[in-house]
């Protein structure tokens, strides 16, 4: 392993903000940390990148325990949401900087910084100042300054989030390019769970200080092991309910639910959980063995698909999301009453005592 935190605690006062973390990120691997505001993800990126130091546990990079270095000493590479570019200096002499603190001879130096900016396209900008650069440009020579030393880490903290979002999202693939051709093992830090699903090898989603589950962005999707995860991770739609047997749940407001083989013990408490996308509208939902009646409160245009807010007969709301195609008209409207069903293959359960 590149990276391994082993049981990081960090506390601020009475706040907790790590909780005894475990973390393992392999050569070349790019590893999402995955969470909302206050989940701990940015504390740990500190602690990683040697900006904060844990008040239990270790952190190693490679062989090395670098819980107690400073960050000069952990060979780490750094990009930040605003960039941190010296205003004053050219892009080349930006990308320089990391060189010159290494005391990397003039003439090595020039040619690493001319391959980074090859690299990220940047080939013809050495002599400008970042104000005169565009904010695609000025994160790809943030980029550019985090590799020029071939760092053993590079450390990713929410490095879009100031681009609109088609600009985003071409960075996003930029990087990912980047990092799989340098084989750098990274550790990316987001809230966004559509750049995380992107990006990924792994992703690791945290809540309240601890990871929650780690594992390759589609399972982490379709196979949630907490209420949290599957709350979090895309739009969902959660039904609490009673396990009855291996083939079926009982959900106050719905009824029976039928479910693929599940192996849990009769009578435990579960959320069952069904993704929009499986949702089937209308003639579609003929035949599925869960099947019930809605009214649809509010439909939402997303170009190629449709959101669909269904309130059934019981009170329950549920969420579908149907494809479009180009130019074709919504197939139901607001106000309509329509069947909506999916099938038991749909249905992932989680058993309570999983937050």
């Amino acid at each position: 392993m590149d990276l391994t935190l082993r049981g990081v605690v960090r506390r601020f006062g009475a706040v907790t903000a790590l909780a005894g973390v475990d973390l393992n990120v392999a050569e070349g691997e790019l590893l999402t940390i995955l969470g909302p505001s206050g989940s701990g993800k940015t504390t740990l990126l500190k602690i990683v990148a040697g900006f904060e130091f844990p008040d239990e546990g270790s952190v190693r990079l490679g062989a090395t325990d670098v819980t107690m270095s400073p960050p000069r000493s952990r060979d780490v590479g750094m990009v930040f949401q605003n960039y941190a570019l010296f205003p004053h200096l050219t892009v080349a002499q930006n990308v320089s900087f990391p060189l010159e603190m290494r005391h990397v001879p003039k003439a090595e130096r020039q040619r690493r910084v001319a391959e980074a900016l090859a690299l990220v396209e940047l080939a013809e900008y050495g002599e400008r100042l970042p104000r005169q650069l565009s904010g695609g440009q000025q994160q790809r020579v943030a980029l550019a300054r985090a590799i020029v030393f071939n760092p053993r880490l590079l450390l990713l903290d929410e490095p879009f989030g100031a681009l609109d979002r088609k600009l985003r999202e071409v960075m996003q693939l930029e990087v990912r390019r980047l990092q799989r051709r340098l084989k750098l093992t990274t550790l990316f830090i987001t809230h966004d769970q559509e750049e995380a699903l992107i990006l990924s090898d792994r992703i690791a989603v945290m809540n309240a200080g601890r990871i929650e589950q780690i594992g390759l962005p589609g399972d982490v999707y379709a196979r949630p092991t907490t209420r949290f995860v599957a709350d979090f991770v895309g739009e969902s739609n959660l039904l609490e309910g009673t396990l009855l047997d291996a083939g079926a749940a009982e959900v106050p407001r719905f009824g029976r639910v039928a479910l693929a083989a599940d192996g849990a013990q009769p009578g435990t408490r579960a959320t069952l959980l069904v993704r929009p996308e499986a949702l089937r509208v209308g003639a579609d939902a003929a035949g599925l063995a869960n099947r019930a009646t809605g009214r649809i409160v509010e439909t939402v245009f997303l170009g190629l698909s449709v959101k669909l807010r269904m309130a059934l007969e019981g009170g329950l709301e549920l969420l579908a999301r149907l494809p479009l195609r180009p130019s074709e008209p919504l197939p139901v409207a607001e106000g309509e009453e329509v069947p909506i069903g999916f099938s038991p293959e749909d249905v992932h359960v989680i058993a309570h005592g999983a937050r």
